[in-house]
């Protein structure tokens, strides 16, 4: 086991935030999730980015102040996220604590360039390291090991690479990092927040559309269905006309901000090396998208062929364009996106790589693993329908589990999941947030389990 200095960087949405006055205009607590949104919802048009920004801050007064511990989610912005307290937990247990400074959780204005986020990194995790080699002689050697979920990979990889971040990294550690961006965000983009939301929708889709870091979620590889381009798909900047409602200039910055990353990376060869992606699997995830009518309609598969994902990143998108998607080097993990960082066999592979390999015992080879689909969004008192399939196409029982936010039980069912999805209907759920899990019905099962949340809007 090194004794670097671990950074862990969340995702987009992933940190709480403050106005100058010290107000928090973003803090999800447990069972709060809906007033919370709510709450954002009267605040946003202030928290809007002027256009043109780039990679500049706004003076707003905005800051951030710390990761977010509880379930997160801005609908028309990304999808739902678990905190992140498990993984500090797991992180703290390898003997990384704030208290003795080799652990470092880094908040930041997620609304913002990764650009602008990747230097002001530089500002934080060099002094920071600076004072860890200087406790102790032990330290002397000590270098970053950065520890991401979801953009927050994007935002570590630029200061590696771009920022001078590279002679101090010695391992970039990625749980479900877009690394080519996700149809998801072309869609929030184009199509705006869910209209379940009445008149915040608006608000929502707005705000969004001025974040540069949404749009640098945006898939860099070809996606849109396109007659008149190679294999049938066209880049977001490729479409004939523009894609409706797609600013331009910021998806070119975007398309710019990967390409530069990419020649950055290919000019460096240890950045292969030292890049561990732990890549969710076995979900059924948006790939690409058909545009009809000014609206888009995503498909969940790639030339006809459908790779899966953690239901927000296609594996496609999953990792760099120069690793292949069956590659050795990527750690696969059947569950959702947002629960990734929170994974039992994902914060096992991220133990094993901090400390030696191989010795942390993973799921057995055999395990049966789930595809679980949910809807992101629905309305109090409809029914909540849940599609659960095994992948193997072996019949499991599961244990199907709803959830409230404080993580109280509100059912669970017994059912069999096989190779055509079974539905699941669950009735009744009030106006809050809620997860839904499906696991083994007990001890010595070989069925991993997978989970995410839904929002009950009302």
């Amino acid at each position: 086991m090194t004794n670097d200095l671990v950074v862990v960087l969340p995702g987009i949405t992933g940190s709480t935030l403050r106005t100058e006055d010290g107000t928090l205009v973003w803090s999800p607590t447990a069972g709060a999730l809906v007033s919370a949104i709510k709450s954002f919802g009267r605040n946003v048009n202030a928290l809007r980015l002027p256009q043109g920004i780039g990679d500049e801050h706004p003076g707003d007064g905005v800051e951030p102040v710390a990761l977010m511990d509880d379930l997160h989610l801005i609908p028309g912005v990304w999808t739902p996220v678990k905190g992140y307290d498990r993984l500090l937990d797991r992180l703290r247990t390898l003997g990384h604590t704030e208290t003795k400074g080799n652990l470092l959780p880094v908040p930041y204005d997620w609304r913002l360039s990764n650009r602008y986020n990747a230097n002001r990194l530089r500002t934080i995790v060099q002094p920071a390291l600076e004072r860890w080699r200087a406790a102790h002689p032990r330290n002397a050697d000590a270098r970053l090991t950065f520890v991401c979920h979801s953009m927050g990979g994007l935002v570590a990889r630029w200061y590696i690479e771009k920022c001078g971040g590279a002679d101090h990294t010695r391992k970039l550690i990625t749980l479900g990092t877009p690394y080519r961006g996700a149809a998801k965000a072309l869609d929030q983009l184009v199509n705006g927040a869910h209209q379940r939301l009445g008149p915040l929708s608006f608000d929502l889709t707005v705000f969004a559309r001025t974040l540069p870091s949404l749009h640098q979620l945006l898939p860099e590889y070809a996606c849109i269905e396109s007659s008149s381009h190679p294999g049938g798909l066209a880049k977001t900047v490729e479409v004939e006309g523009g894609v409706p409602e797609l600013d331009s200039g910021m998806a070119l910055d975007a398309m710019l901000f990967h390409t530069d990353l990419r020649a950055a990376e290919a000019r460096r060869a240890r950045s292969l090396t030292t890049t561990h992606a732990i890549v969710g699997t076995k979900q059924n995830t948006p790939t690409t998208a058909r545009l009809h009518n000014r609206r888009l309609t995503l498909r969940t598969d790639y030339s006809g062929q459908d790779l899966y994902g953690d239901g927000t990143v296609p594996l496609v998108a999953a990792c760099r364009a120069d690793v292949p998607m069956n590659s050795n080097t990527l750690r696969r993990v059947p569950d959702q996106h947002g629960n990734l960082q929170r994974n039992k066999a994902a914060l096992d592979e991220l133990e094993s790589v901090l400390t030696t390999p191989d010795l942390v015992v993973r799921a057995p080879a055999l395990a049966t693993h789930l595809r679980l689909d949910v809807p992101e969004v629905i309305g109090p008192g409809e029914p909540l329908t849940v599609r659960l399939a095994a992948a193997s196409g072996i019949p499991r029982a599961v244990r199907l589990t709803v959830t409230d936010e404080g993580g109280h039980l509100e059912e669970a069912r017994v059912v069999v999941a096989g190779a055509e999805p079974t539905e699941v209907v669950f009735e009744g759920l009030k106006a809050g947030a809620y997860g839904v899990g499906a696991e083994g019905t007990g001890p010595g099962s070989p069925v991993a389990g997978v989970g995410t949340d839904i929002l009950v809007w009302g």
